[in-house]
């Protein structure tokens, strides 16, 4: 099965000497993969070829009208996105610092987008914001979708100070460890010196205002019952009483005073919350997903109602509810449908894509694939058929903090790129060859 476009299609890396992996060079079909690169749900058990051949060819793709480059889940890790934009072709590395690069010519007329998940895991959150925003003022076009982490993280740092609720008084405590990091790391760069814990009441105080309350776990259940399965609410509970109880350990072993943890959290509302914030600007510019085309790009995928809303209303009206549901009814949006977007993985407790869901962004919307990250791999990008819907999986398992607990050797790499010519790529340090997926030869 040989490539029918031809290789000038394939990304031109610039400044390879200055990133600490290998990438591939050469294409291959992206189906000759196999076990690495595609996978059926358990309703297709016919050879692959065919099933994917009977879905692509029922209806035409439209494609974006522009490169597209889709990163995601770089969990705090800016090497990794570095290394990712130089696999992309759109940048070029010029030396080795972090601000040592500069768009090159596809770069400038491509758009970026993040899949999500900027935070937790990595060595630095804030050295990859960073990074991004020099990708933004070098004049390219980037696009931030929402991950479960991101979001998780500002919910429940914004909790701290508010009004007690008991539908969100637990969304800090239910971070958990992931973090502790984070918090230390606000500590190492703006909370040093005399001054730093100036104003933050006693321990005693801090804890009070960062844990639930007792009545907490009298009163979440009676108010989620409305939104939430009892099975739900009760993982819920435990979930919470468990990272209740080794909260403050973490923290101690990170040198987080409560105090600190405190300070920390403040300072964080201030650099991420207040409209002239050193990071106010990621918040302002995220989304909860994208339509190019015959594309939907999200973090996690799609369920039944979102597939209605999305078939009905569009993206443009599903980010201003996304928004306004953030920041003025956070427990409806994280326990709500909206949420699935960020956080499914496709299992019985998550809410459901059927067939009649796909049905609706197929025939009604004309959307023929899900792209989406969240659920890491270990050998580069994957195709997934799911209920007669392309599923482009591009969690590559950048980080390096995830990449050594998963076995993986040296530092993370992988761009998912989208061409208006009529094809995908799959670039992944992770993976001998540049996977190549072309929807109009697999349909013949």
């Amino acid at each position: 099965m040989q490539l029918e476009k031809p290789s000038k299609y394939l990304p031109r890396y610039k400044g390879v000497f200055w990133i600490k992996t290998r990438l591939p060079t050469q294409g291959q079909v992206w189906m000759l993969g196999k076990q690495h690169s595609v996978m059926k749900d358990k309703y297709h058990s016919a050879a692959y070829a065919r099933e994917m051949g009977r879905v692509i060819g029922q209806e035409p793709w439209k494609w974006p009208k522009r490169t597209l480059y889709f990163i995601s889940d770089m969990h705090a890790d800016a090497d990794a996105f570095i290394a990712s934009l130089v696999a992309s072709g759109g940048v070029e590395k010029t030396g080795p610092r972090d601000k040592d690069f500069k768009l090159t010519k596809a770069g400038r007329k491509a758009r970026f987008l993040i899949g999500g998940d900027c935070f937790d895991k990595g060595p630095s959150t804030l050295r990859l914001l960073s990074v991004i925003r020099m990708l933004i003022n070098r004049g390219a076009d980037v696009r931030l979708l929402a991950g479960n982490h991101d979001i998780r993280m500002m919910l429940g740092i914004r909790s701290v100070g508010m009004e007690p609720d008991p539908r969100i008084d637990h969304f800090f405590i239910r971070m958990g460890p992931k973090m502790v990091p984070f918090l230390a790391e606000i500590r190492d760069r703006y909370l040093q010196g005399e001054d730093a814990l100036h104003g933050v009441p006693d321990s005693r105080e801090c804890r009070r205002r960062l844990y639930p309350p007792k009545s907490w776990f009298r009163e979440f259940p009676q108010l989620a019952v409305w939104v939430m399965p009892e099975a739900t609410i009760e993982r819920e509970v435990q979930k919470l009483r468990k990272k209740m109880n080794n909260f403050e350990e973490d923290c101690e072993k990170a040198g987080l005073s409560m105090r600190m943890v405190y300070a920390a959290a403040r300072k964080w509302r201030e650099l991420f919350l207040h409209p002239k914030g050193e990071y106010a600007w990621f918040y302002k510019r995220i989304k909860l997903g994208c339509r190019e085309g015959s594309f939907i790009f999200v973090h996690a995928g799609i369920d039944d109602r979102m597939a209605k809303l999305i078939t009905e209303k569009g993206m443009k009206h599903i980010n201003r509810k996304f928004r306004k549901q953030m920041y003025k009814d956070p427990f409806d949006f994280y326990y709500g449908p909206m949420a699935n977007i960020i956080r499914t993985k496709y299992r019985l407790v998550d809410m459901p894509l059927t067939r009649h869901g796909v049905k609706m962004l197929r025939k009604k919307a004309g959307v023929h694939a899900i792209v989406h990250g969240h659920r890491n791999l270990l050998h580069g990008q994957q195709v997934m058929l799911r209920k007669d819907i392309v599923n482009f999986e591009c969690d590559t398992t950048l980080d390096r903090n995830t990449r050594k607990k998963e076995g993986l050797k040296g530092h993370g790499a992988a761009v998912t790129i989208f061409r208006p010519e009529g094809l995908v790529m799959g670039v992944s340090n992770d993976y001998p060859y540049i996977k190549v997926f072309e929807p109009a030869s697999v349909s013949r």
